[in-house]
């Protein structure tokens, strides 16, 4: 069987949650799967650490497909190869479908924050690379949609969800809690169509290191001084950064003994004027460390060097962050979020993420309470050896398989 994989976004340099997931899957699926013949697209050449994933597997190759503008490479060039080479199974791992797809077609759908919280996302205006192209592009959708949407990122996320929704013969939601969001507020989908595929986690890098000198030396990579706080995610609204900072500050305020620092590790996005604003607002410039984007060969030594992983998100599909956090044996406190309680059930502690105090007062426990440590980090590395990306890919290539 021919399977036909969307590895853009696997391609990618700067990866982070979606993305790492393509790429792990893509990964996982070479190592296990001798029997199907996999083509990956790509919208640019094939990227060194993607090319190493793959190489020992000789029933993978890639095709590069390319296009003129910078957006809707799916939607035009995918579209086309799904004309005139079309696979026997296509699956999307972590974007939308072509319009013009396979039956037996497979999406999967990560999250659906956007609609029951649109107020975290901003409306982006799509990218041009030729001039008037996104003219063309706006007219392009509204034609697709019966002028229902336009070319904007928020618009496009309602579109392909749906369209998704709609049209895949199978969806798979990382997560229970996903599942039941996307059947509460997409009801006409049917039930049966969607698998819960936990996401899993490279057990090989995230896991207790006792290599103190290389963790002081990842330290020192990006100006980071133990004792600290961590919390690794983007710096946006829907992560809840400023809350956590403003959390920090009333710790600091009324716990003056605990010392530690907060280190953010992550890329800026929507809300990040706010998050510079509560820093200097509370005047804690030399006390919080952004780093911007981390290498993943890094992020194990920083979780390592770390006292507690605090995830303070206002909304996730899964967390892969609190997965790597139990892995390397951190002490580890999160949003009170179904989601949380579905993949970390006892293993973490809970907030309310909306009450700075309630945040506060858990940081303070983790730093204070010796005991609580010990029994989070026992708990955490037993919870996180249920997930793998080995597990993740045999689970999914049962739903490509299986019709």
């Amino acid at each position: 069987m021919i399977i036909g994989l969307d590895a853009s976004r696997a391609n990618r340099g700067r990866k982070t949650g979606t993305e790492w997931y393509a790429f792990y899957l893509i990964k996982s699926l070479a190592a296990i799967d001798r029997k199907n013949h996999y083509r990956l697209y790509l919208d640019a050449p094939l990227s060194p650490e993607l090319a190493e994933a793959i190489k020992n597997n000789p029933n993978f190759s890639a095709r590069v497909l390319a296009w003129p503008f910078l957006a809707f490479w799916t939607l035009g060039r995918l579209t086309l190869e799904m004309i005139f080479r079309r696979p026997d199974v296509l699956f999307i791992p972590a974007h939308t479908l072509p319009l013009i797809f396979p039956r037996k077609t497979v999406n999967t759908i990560h999250d659906i924050a956007f609609v029951r919280e649109q107020n975290l996302y901003r409306t982006k205006e799509m990218k041009e690379r030729i001039k008037g192209s996104r003219r063309l592009s706006n007219w392009l959708i509204r034609l697709i949609s019966l002028g229902k949407y336009g070319a904007n990122s928020l618009d496009y996320l309602y579109w392909s969800t749906a369209f998704a929704l709609k049209h895949a013969r199978k969806i798979i939601t990382v997560s229970h809690f996903t599942r039941q969001e996307i059947l509460d507020f997409y009801p006409r989908t049917k039930p049966e169509k969607i698998a819960v595929v936990h996401n899993g986690y490279p057990d090989d890098l995230y896991r207790v290191l006792d290599k103190p000198e290389k963790i002081r030396a990842v330290q020192e990579k990006y100006e980071l001084k133990a004792p600290y706080f961590l919390y690794v995610g983007r710096l946006e609204k829907k992560k809840n950064t400023a809350n956590l900072i403003e959390a920090f500050a009333i710790l600091r305020e009324n716990y003056p003994d605990i010392k530690d620092k907060l280190v953010l590790i992550g890329d800026a996005s929507y809300g990040y004027d706010e998050v510079k604003y509560t820093i200097e607002e509370f005047n804690l410039a030399s006390e919080v460390k952004m780093t911007g984007w981390a290498e993943e060969a890094d992020l194990p030594y920083i979780f390592n060097g770390a006292d507690a992983f605090i995830f303070p998100s206002r909304h996730e599909g899964f967390g892969l962050p609190v997965i790597q956090a139990l892995a390397c044996g951190l002490p580890t406190a999160v949003s009170d979020l179904p989601v949380f309680r579905e993949i970390a059930a006892d293993a973490v502690l809970y907030f309310d993420q909306n009450d700075k105090r309630s945040i506060a007062s858990v940081m303070a426990e983790i730093a204070t309470n010796r005991n609580r440590r010990v029994e989070l980090k026992a708990k955490g590395l037993k919870k996180a050896s249920e997930f793998s990306w080995e597990k993740c890919a045999r689970e999914t290539l049962k739903e490509l398989e299986n019709w």
